[in-house]
């Protein structure tokens, strides 16, 4: 059965100070959230050790937005599996678009890092998604073909979770048709060994199109951006009206 995963992706936002602060507003907000909803936090590396310390026990999972493919080294800058499961990080992110746009990060690379996330047991949440030029070219489904079958080379389907984010669509305030997002997360679905792998929606994602983007019957899901800021917008998106 899929699970419904609703992971919120801060990005470069939110000091210590400014991530417990969020918290006193948004966890009150969950007590009528259905059980089978889980509920994720990406933070930045700064606020992962007390993120993960004030949601002990709690149902919210903490999420790191990036790991590196090797156990140590000398990587400057980077952090690997071991550093984040010590702190009790449970999910990561791979793969984004901005990481891929702005620091080189490649199909190959992708896999490196799921392969590694795998083995030290995070779950990772794997992005892919086309630009706006791709789709206009109608490359859409060549592309994120491209990145499923580069990306999970040797990956554990059975421990994995997809994000499908339309490049175009981040942070535009454009977001993709529901029923084209579906359309698409569909086309995903079918090249995977496991039917129940959950995907994810993401790309200017927020509360006034939550609803209609959860009612497709293919979308298990949402990574949020820029509404996840914001702990009253969380809240509404992760409370959903299914």
């Amino acid at each position: 059965m899929r699970r419904i995963i609703i992971a919120g992706n801060w990005k470069m936002y939110k000091t210590q100070a400014e991530a417990l602060e969020f918290l006193q507003a948004f966890l009150p907000q969950l007590s009528e959230t259905p059980e089978a909803r889980k509920v994720v936090l990406c933070a930045p590396f700064t606020t992962l050790p007390s993120l993960s310390k004030t949601l002990h026990g709690s149902r919210v999972r903490v999420g790191a937005q990036n790991v590196h493919w090797a156990k140590e080294g000398a990587f400057t800058g980077e952090i690997s599996g071991a550093m984040l499961t010590e702190i009790g990080v449970r999910y990561v992110v791979i793969g984004h678009s901005e990481r891929r746009q702005y620091f080189g990060e490649t199909d190959e690379t992708v896999n490196q890092r799921l392969l590694a996330a795998q083995s030290y047991g995070l779950l990772p949440i794997l992005c892919v998604g086309e630009s706006k030029q791709q789709r206009d070219a109608g490359e859409t489904e060549a592309v994120i073909s491209r990145q499923l079958e580069q990306g999970l080379v040797g990956v554990d389907q059975s421990n994995l979770v997809i994000a499908y984010e339309p490049i175009w669509a981040i942070g535009t305030g454009d977001t993709c048709a529901a029923e084209e997002a579906n359309r698409v997360i569909g086309l995903i679905r079918s090249q995977l060994k496991d039917a129940d792998v959950p995907i994810q929606y993401g790309g200017s994602v927020k509360p006034e199109n939550i609803d209609e983007i959860m009612a497709q019957p293919e979308i298990d899901g949402a990574l949020v951006g820029g509404a996840s800021l914001d702990a009253d917008s969380f809240a509404r998106i992760v409370n959903y009206q299914a």
